[in-house]
């Protein structure tokens, strides 16, 4: 059921199609963040208006709020929220040690209190994949233990462990129709990471994410990262880059022979009034746009570039106006898959490194990271 075809590939950077139950992906893809079945400002149908094709769900917050099985009694995530294309659910595990101060990590699993009531929970590797299966997206995510990437000493216990914890992710899956895909950790040590490409790949897993990055480190080293994970990764399956979704950040991990990337950063940036632009990044908010004809990016062929000028959007934001948001997100999740879909089309005909100079340049300015 879940075949990857690679269709075309320049050095390492890939173009293929992964086959899913609810349609098959092109990739490289970006995927939309809908963090509680929703991609924040958006319908399901301007996503498909931009032309997503991928959407994520988060299994923390879905469990917390409305809860898992109220989704699986509604007939599934897909069901619930009308998206009729694949989508893909993580374990859970970046949100319990990034949001709970309090949590408590042993063998077995996570003990953790909600961020929305105190209230106290528990996660194991047979329970993420539990909630995942009654939230029942095409890809889910083996539970992991994302570690601080400046704490060596624990990097390589964080790591076997999330091997261990991959294995009885395997084992705990009972759903035939939903891709698991096993996690490399390892923080920047290059030997972790290559340990952990090894072992994750050799779970057998319809596909592989490579999490731990963007996490805090800087740009050159989650690049060197990639150089070292991705030459021991399976070829004939997709390789996700969890969390990862700045256009300079999503054309060198493409290079890198990445195949899937999402980030909540587009919709974000939108809700703080700043834009992707080929001027760099923007925000609309400051007075210079107030009288300002131009759309927000002169290159672009999204809806709202279209339509409306820089002038209107910024009396929008001034103005505390929800549809500024609205316009804002779906310009910069346009800009991100556009992209991406450009550097597919590029890897196909063969002129993909040729382009790689025009695209940086295009979209310089517009990191967030330290370099």
């Amino acid at each position: 059921m879940f075949e990857y075809e690679l269709q075309a590939n320049e050095g390492r950077a890939r173009a293929g199609v992964f086959n899913t139950p609810h349609g098959e992906l092109r990739t490289p893809v970006f995927a939309p963040v809908g963090t509680q079945a929703t991609v924040k400002m958006l319908t399901p149908e301007q996503l498909k208006e931009i032309n997503a094709t991928l959407v994520l769900s988060n299994t923390y917050h879905l469990y917390l709020r409305p809860g898992d099985e109220l989704v699986r009694d509604m007939g599934g995530l897909h069901k619930f929220m009308q998206w009729d294309g694949p989508m893909l659910t993580d374990s859970g595990g970046y949100q319990v040690f990034s949001l709970s101060n309090t949590r408590k990590v042993d063998e077995e699993g996570v003990t953790f209190k909600s961020h929305i009531d105190g209230s106290t929970h528990r996660f194991t590797p047979e329970k993420s994949i539990a909630i995942q299966e009654n939230l029942g997206a095409d890809i889910i995510m083996a539970f992991d233990e994302c570690a601080d990437p400046n704490d060596e000493a624990y990097i390589r216990k964080a790591m076997e462990r999330t091997h261990r914890w991959a294995v009885r992710s395997v084992e705990a899956q009972t759903r035939q129709d939903q891709a698991l895909f096993g996690i490399v950790q390892g923080g920047v040590n290059p030997d972790l990471r290559v340990a952990s490409a090894k072992f994750i790949s050799s779970l057998d897993t319809p596909g592989v994410a490579i999490g731990g990055l963007s996490v805090g480190e800087t740009k050159k080293e989650m690049r060197d990262t990639l150089d070292v994970v991705t030459p021991f990764l399976p070829e004939n399956k997709p390789r996700y880059l969890m969390g990862v979704g700045t256009p300079e950040d999503l054309i060198e991990g493409i290079r890198r022979g990445v195949d899937i990337f999402d980030c909540v950063l587009p919709t974000r940036l939108a809700r703080h009034h700043a834009a992707f632009s080929s001027e760099g990044r923007l925000n609309l908010k400051n007075a210079e746009f107030a009288c300002d004809e131009n759309p927000v990016d002169s290159t672009c062929t999204c809806y709202t570039c279209q339509t409306f000028t820089r002038a209107y959007i910024r009396h929008l934001v001034v103005a505390k106006e929800l549809l500024a948001g609205t316009l804002l997100s779906i310009h910069n999740l346009h800009a991100l898959i556009h992209l991406v879909k450009d550097m597919r089309e590029a890897i196909i005909d063969g002129s993909f490194e040729k382009c790689v100079p025009a695209w940086l340049e295009h979209w310089a300015g517009n990191a967030s990271r330290r370099q």
